[in-house]
């Protein structure tokens, strides 16, 4: 015997939750154990994403490091924020920037 399935009723005026990226900036005062480290404990990354991801905010100077909501993008600047200096660069002197960004 077929099952009948409920109709569901869809709000054509729904909109999603705008998306905003979290934007890892470089610098010459944080090593690549540093970013590979912090990326994989602030946002679970892999060791391979990472490491992709160190290379490319290294190459250009940034990288897309999440996308999320404003909040979470908040919450996640801020880490990155307070993650604190390279232990292995004696001339680092605090963390990382990021800026947080719509995504367009």
């Amino acid at each position: 015997m077929p099952t009948t399935l409920p109709t569901v009723e869809v709000n054509q005026n729904t909109r999603l939750a705008p998306r905003w990226q979290v934007i890892l900036l470089n610098d010459d005062d944080h090593s690549y154990d540093y970013v590979i480290e912090m990326l994989m404990t602030l946002f679970g990354h892999s060791m391979e994403t990472a490491f992709q991801m160190a290379c490319e905010v290294d190459a250009q100077d940034r990288v897309i490091v999440d996308t999320t909501s404003r909040e979470r993008a908040e919450l996640k600047q801020e880490q990155i924020h307070g993650y604190g200096a390279d232990w292995r660069l004696p001339r680092s002197q605090g963390a990382m920037s990021a800026v947080i960004e719509p995504v367009s």
